[in-house]
This record gives C-alpha cells, sequence and structure tokens, in this order.
C-alpha cells in the first residue's frame, strides 16, 4: 500500500494497524537543535486518546508516545524522528461477525476492490487509530512552527446544533468533553448525544481550527497553495466530507464589497478590516488568523441494522457491535489541530528555502 506519506520538506510518514501490536510514525525534514521530549508531545495524545468520556469509544489506551530516533541529549539532530505507541485495548474479536461483511459507510467494499483483501479488525489502516500518529507528528510540527503560531481546534456544530458565537471562548474549550467553545452548546450537546447513543446511532460534527501568529508569504501560486494543502490535509482526517478556508461556502452568498477584506494603515503596517478569506489569498498566508472548519460525516459502525453485501454477493444486514464513537468528530479537533501544524511547518520550510526567514 502506497501514499503513507504526506508533505515535502517537513515529511510524515504513518504505520500500523488499529489491532496490530503498535503504531508509529517516522517525521522527516525537522531541523537540527530543536529541543524535544517525549513530554513535548504527550499532552497532544492525551487530548485525543479514546475513553475519557461516555461520550466517545470506551477502548482503553494510553497512548504513551516513545521517541525512537532523531533526538540526542534533548534536542533534534536533524535525522528522522521515529515515534511509536504500543496497541493496548484491542478486541479482535468483536470483528469475527463481520469479517467477510461490507460495513456501509466504511471502506470495506473500496479496500477490496483496490486490494483484494482487508484488514476487518478494527478496519486497519483506515482506522482513526492511525490518526493518533498524526496528533504525535503535529506536535513535532508544533516545535517547528515554534511558540509566536498558536494553533486552535473547536468542535463548532454537532448534528444540527451549532455553537452561539456570539458567546464563544477559547478557554471553554478545555472545559468540556466536546472541545467546545460556547458551554451553553456543551450542555445540550450532552443531552442530544446520549440520545443518539441511546438508539444506536451516531452523529457528525463541524470542526473549525485557527491558527493564530502565522507569518504572512507562507504558501504558493498556482499548485503550492497554502489553502489546497491544508484542505487536502484536513479531508484525508477519517470521516472528512467537507473542507472550507475563511467564509468557505458561505462566502457564495455575499456582496463583492463585503466578501473583499478592506485594508487601512495602522502604525506603520496594512491591517485587514475583516478576515473572509481565512488569512490565505492568492495561495499565500497574509498573516491573519488562518481559518479552516471541516464537516465530520456520522461514525458508520451502529447497532440499528443497515442493508447490504457481503464477499459473497449476498444480500445481508449488518449490524457493528464493538467500542465506536457515537460522535467521531469529538476526537477529530485535536487531529485538525495537528493537520494544521504540519502543513505550516511544511510551508514555513520551504518558504525559508526559497526566500530565506520568513
Amino acid at each position: 500500500m502506497s501514499y503513507n506519506t504526506f508533505g515535502h520538506l517537513f515529511r510524515v510518514t504513518t504505520w500500523g494497524e488499529s489491532h496490530g501490536p503498535e503504531i508509529g510514525c517516522v517525521v522527516d525534514g525537522t531541523p537540527p537543535g530543536i529541543p524535544l521530549a517525549e513530554t513535548d508531545i504527550q499532552p497532544f495524545l492525551d487530548r485525543r486518546r479514546p475513553g475519557q468520556s461516555r461520550h466517545t469509544t470506551q477502548r482503553k489506551e494510553t497512548d504513551t508516545v516513545r521517541i525512537l530516533s532523531g533526538v540526542f541529549e534533548g534536542v533534534t539532530t536533524g535525522t528522522p524522528i521515529a515515534l511509536a505507541i504500543v496497541n493496548e485495548d484491542q478486541r479482535s474479536k468483536d470483528y469475527d461477525a463481520i469479517r467477510n461483511q461490507f460495513r456501509p459507510g466504511h471502506a470495506d467494499y473500496a479496500y477490496i476492490a483496490k486490494y483484494g483483501r482487508r484488514d476487518h479488525r478494527g478496519g486497519g489502516r483506515s482506522s482513526a487509530r492511525e490518526t493518533a500518529m498524526r496528533v504525535a507528528a503535529g506536535a513535532v510540527a508544533r516545535k517547528v512552527l515554534g511558540q509566536a503560531v498558536r494553533i486552535r481546534g473547536a468542535l463548532i456544530q454537532m448534528g444540527p446544533h451549532a455553537v452561539d458565537r456570539a458567546r464563544w471562548d477559547w478557554d471553554e474549550v478545555e472545559r468540556n468533553p466536546f472541545f467546545a467553545p460556547d458551554a451553553g452548546a456543551a450542555r445540550a450537546w450532552e443531552a442530544f448525544l446520549d440520545g443518539v447513543r441511546k438508539k444506536g446511532s451516531s452523529t457528525g460534527a463541524v470542526v473549525e481550527v485557527v491558527a493564530s501568529g502565522v507569518p504572512a508569504g507562507l504558501g504558493a501560486p498556482i499548485y503550492g497553495k497554502l489553502d489546497a494543502d491544508l484542505a487536502a490535509a484536513m479531508m484525508s482526517i477519517n470521516a472528512v466530507k467537507g473542507v472550507e478556508i475563511g467564509d468557505g461556502f458561505a462566502a457564495a452568498a455575499l456582496a463583492g464589497e463585503d466578501a473583499a477584506d478592506a485594508m487601512r494603515m495602522r502604525d506603520g503596517r496594512v491591517a485587514f478590516l475583516s478576515n473572509h478569506a481565512g488569512g490565505i489569498l492568492g495561495g499565500i498566508a497574509t498573516g491573519q488568523d488562518v481559518v479552516v472548519r471541516f464537516a465530520v460525516k456520522p461514525t458508520s459502525s451502529i447497532l440499528i441494522p443497515r442493508p447490504s453485501v457481503d464477499r459473497h454477493g449476498q444480500e445481508i444486514e449488518v449490524v457493528v457491535k464493538g467500542r465506536h464513537d457515537p460522535c467521531v468528530g469529538i476526537r477529530a479537533v485535536p487531529v485538525g489541530e495537528a493537520m494544521m501544524a504540519c502543513v505550516l511547518a511544511d510551508h514555513l520550510l520551504r518558504h525559508r528555502a526559497q526566500v530565506g526567514p520568513a
């Protein structure tokens, strides 16, 4: 299987399966001399790991990361950084019943159509378990970017229920199990998701990721656009079905004079009066906040029987048992942050290679 690597100068290759002994990644392109320890990575993994509330899968994984290479005497050496996590709580027998079944909404049929085989234990490489290593790589990317760049994500919609932006509070994101920036929305989602779970169903979500302090100039015209790479990165996350930058699809309803971000001079510098473009124009960062949103479809593993077929061409009904997130979008928040970090780190290094320090 190819295409396990993303990035250009800051490159990440992930490996491992949902129910294999370990998962891991190799991060290549990190400059030498950057302080890096497992304690720099672990807090981000702790935000993503399963089993932290009744609203996520009850699979118990500590997601304890080990640095296997690329760091010596507490700093990066410039060589590939290998990271690994042991899988601790696999229950492969939960998937025995669907060994030859195609689960609706999953990649089962697509993998068989392409490769002629699949790992039925939790989906193998198609499982969201792989995203733990993206989060680990994202922690390394944040070290490359430095403290001047701040990346934050939030869940802004669950099912049909959106946050009230008038009550947006970034501090609230870390105070509830949904990464919600609106305490009122978090309380409403708790009751909503309890009802979804009791029905044996699932629901979708929308995640917003904002990067502040991004240097103007990152990105390149035509085929190296920052927003194009961000869109591809977010679309590569499991269950993501839509991505928008800035106002995104809502921009279609604006008049030209409203959509264009007006400019004035403030303290001898260009200042934008709005940010409909999401901090990117012509594929190049403007120095404003970079704003990305992505939509996550409902978790496909549900207890409600769904019509399908098996590998032998028989029509069947599929019920997926085991431990699953009723809303996979919740744990997608730190994954979206990580992908933002990886793309920005890659573009920072590419910018330096072409025109010097940002």
